[in-house]
Order: structure tokens, then sequence, then C-alpha cells
């Protein structure tokens, strides 16, 4: 029975860093790997979805290239194959490079295969049994298939599968209005398909405050996208050139090539033997862990998606600078200290910390609040990108910035003045006098927080 000094089970953002860190400590470690090496950001995340959308926004600056004095004779035409194999390639650079990384690594056992656990120093892969007094499980999670009438009966894509598509679709049912599915809607509308999206719940991006989601919805459908919300009716059928999709009282059924399926993402944990190492989950299949990422049994820790704290991968990122900082370095780090940031890759992009004007609310704060649209911003107007608007809502009393949302050209990276204000702990005022660079979109920030406002 090989022992080892730890045992990762998982290669998502999380566990091979700090499988890494604990061989420079002359530690003997195993990780064990299903699949790929990169776990969803590298092989169906971020990596190849945002080469997709790299693409995709080239053919709609294409089209618009008129807009600027720029004349391009003829139709502008997607390769669907190029576009897949490109975005094949930057997931398959990455890969590999953390295979080299790791084949250089003396130390590390990488072990493909589905790990299971027999007690709760034992894990059983490939017929072998591995003990260790350390387990870490970074499994990361995959597309929630939800039970909707006729979905067996139908070919259907998931946000894993759609990435490999290499022809285009000649009318894409987007089923689920979040994050994932708004990005995908958008793609394969600039990339030519006609496009619908379907959402059982009231609004787009529903974690977003009202203003954000509608705005957002106005952006699709300048696009030509169809938004259908309130679908209570959703369900499907074989049609003879493709798939009836039912979306619900009052709207005619839509006939679609290709159906997406984006309505969440479950936790790879029912598989893994956690009742036989007593470790505990809630309902939804999350792994439960302190504000050190410890589970309930001793020497057992879950990071990244699976502990239902973040499902992106820079939360999974600091899930393993939580825990190395802790078991490594003699420091006492805390995922409540965490303040969560993220960025939904429509375009324009949102970028988004902290709380909603909802949430800081409902927390029973005085609250001041400022908006910008973003045709108010020099750098929107230069691009000719003035879609979207900036809010920001802080605490009256103590002048701390509570949140942020940045819809518009560039809020994923100009979102970072506050992500990094808020860490800093640093009063809303010490960014309104900083002398921000023209012209940037950064550069309203000092004025959008020159109009905080007291609301009731």
């Amino acid at each position: 029975m090989p022992g080892f000094d730890a045992i990762v089970i998982g290669a998502g953002q999380s566990g091979p860093f700090l499988a890494a860190r604990m061989v420079e400590k002359g530690m003997k470690v195993a990780l064990i790997e299903r699949k790929f090496l990169g776990g969803t950001c590298v092989n169906a995340g971020c990596m190849p979805t945002k080469t997709l959308v790299a693409s995709a926004r080239a053919a709609h600056v294409a089209r618009r290239a008129a807009d600027y004095g720029v004349t391009i004779a003829g139709e502008i035409g997607i390769d669907m194959n190029v576009v897949r194999k490109r975005a094949e390639t930057v997931t398959m650079n990455a890969r590999n490079g953390l295979i080299s990384w790791f084949d250089a690594m003396e130390g590390m056992t990488v072990i493909y295969g589905q790990a299971r656990f027999e007690d709760a120093r034992t894990v059983v892969v490939n017929g072998e049994r591995l003990t260790a007094p350390r387990i870490f499980l970074n499994v990361g999670a995959r597309p929630t298939i939800p039970d909707m009438p006729g979905l067996s009966d139908i070919s259907y894509l998931t946000s894993t599968s759609i990435i490999h598509l290499d022809v285009l679709p000649r009318h894409l049912a987007v089923i689920g209005g979040s994050y994932i599915g708004l990005e995908f809607a958008q793609m394969y509308r600039r990339f030519g398909a006609e496009v619908t999206v379907i959402e059982r719940g009231p609004k787009l991006a529903p974690r977003e405050d009202e203003d954000v989601s509608d705005a957002i919805a106005d952006i699709l459908r300048d696009e030509g996208i169809s938004v259908h919300t309130n679908a209570d009716g959703i369900a499907f059928a074989r049609a003879s050139d493709g798939i009836s999709v039912k979306v619900g009282a009052g709207v005619p059924d839509i006939d679609v090539s290709h159906v997406l399926i984006a309505t969440g993402r479950t936790p790879n944990t029912d598989d893994l033997g956690l009742d036989r190492a007593g470790v505990a989950t809630d309902k939804r299949g999350y792994i439960t862990v302190d504000d050190t990422l410890a589970t309930n049994v001793d020497g057992i820790w879950a990071l990244g998606d699976c502990n239902g704290h973040g499902a992106f991968t820079h939360t999974s990122y600091n899930d393993f600078e939580i825990a190395a900082a802790n078991l490594l370095d003699g420091e006492s780090r805390k995922l409540s200290d965490r303040i969560l940031a993220y960025a939904l890759y429509i375009d324009p992009p949102l970028g988004r910390v902290g709380m909603t004007e909802k949430q800081a609310r409902a927390s029973g704060r005085r609250i001041m609040i400022s908006t910008r649209p973003m045709s108010r911003v020099g750098r929107a107007n230069e691009r000719g990108e003035t879609k979207g608007f900036m809010k920001v809502i802080a605490d009256a009393d103590s002048q701390q910035i509570l949140g942020a949302a940045i819809l518009g050209i560039e809020g994923d990276e100009a979102i970072h003045g506050f992500i990094d204000a808020m860490n800093a702990k640093a009063p809303y005022p010490v960014l309104k006098w900083a002398v921000p660079i023209h012209p940037t979109v950064s550069e309203i920030i000092p004025t959008l927080l020159g109009d905080m406002k007291i609301v009731q």
C-alpha cells in the first residue's frame, strides 16, 4: 500500500498548485485526476470559452468596420472549424504545460483514474490503495442537467460539449439566462446563428440588481437575441428539421436546430465514497467546510468549486492560497476574509465586486449610491461602445465601499480599482481624490464617487 504525505484528488485550479508547494517542502504527494489536468478552467471553461468570445468579438467588430471608416469588401464569414481548433490549441497548450511541469517535479506522482475513499485515510484508484494523513479534494463541478419534459428525447449541448461544435447552428436555444448561457448566446449570435434565451426566472443574470439585469437584456436584444423570461413550461420534442421548444403559455413553440442546457453546475462529489470517509455535504452535494477549508473530518480539506464557496478560477486559486498559507507558511488566513468579485464576459463585460444594492439595503445599513452611464466615459465614446453603466454602493457612516458594478467597455478591468480599495479597506474619498490616467475607463471613478448620495 503506497504511502504519501498528502493526496490531492482533482487537478483543477487549487490542487495542482497546492501539490507543487508541498513537494517544494520535501513532501511526497500523489495527484489523482480522472481526466485532464487543469480542471474546468483549462479544458471546458475560461480558456476555451474566452478564446471563442474573442473570435466572436472579431466578427462583431469586422461587421462594424464601416462605423470606423474601415472598408471591408464582401460578407464577413465564419469558419467554425478554425474557431474550434483555435480554442482547442489554447487548451492543449495550457494542459501540456501542466503535464511538463509535473513530469519534471521530483516527489510528485500523477495518477489518472477515478479515486474513491475506502476510509478517511485511504483512497483507492485503479485498484490500488493509497494512504496519506492529509487529503485535499479539488474535484470541481459539471453542468447540471435539469428534469424537463422531453429533454431525454433530444440531443442537446452543455457548456462542455458546445466548445467542440464545428458547425454553425441555424437556431440555438439557450436554456438558462445566467452567466454561462449568456456568454454562449451572444457568442453564437455574433457567429451568425439565430439565438433565443429562455429563462425560468423573472430576469436574466438573477444574482444582479434589476437595473443591471435589465441593461444586460437590452444589450443582447440590441444584437438580435430573443429573450424569454418567466418561462414556466419549458419542454422539448423532436421535429422534422430539428427540435421544437415549448416556452410556456402565450408563447409560440420555437423551432431550433440546437439546444444548449446552461442551468447551473453540480459538484462532482457523488462518486467519491465520501460516506466511507465520513465527509459531510449539504443538500446540493457541496462539501461543507469551515473558515480554513477543512471538512468535518480531521485531515481532509475541500478546495474549489466542490465546496460551494465560489465557482470561479480565481476563487479556487484563492482556496489554494488560504490552504498553503495556513498549512505550510505558518499564517492564519480565512475564507471569510475574501471579497467576492467576478465578471460576466458578454461584450461589453460586467465587472462585479461585493454587495449588490439589494443586499446592501437588506443589511440594514445607511447606504450611498452613485451611477454613471458609460456614454459619459471618454474611452467608451472614442471606441464607439457606450452601452452600460457604472454603479457604486458605500456605507454612509463608515464610508467603506460595499460593492460596485461596471457594465461596459473594459468593465472587467476597471472594476479592480474598487476591488483593491475594498481589500485595502480604504474609504471611498481616498479614490475620489485619486488622479487617474486619461483617457481610460477608470478615470470616471473619482467623478462617480464625487456624486455619492444617501438613499432611503
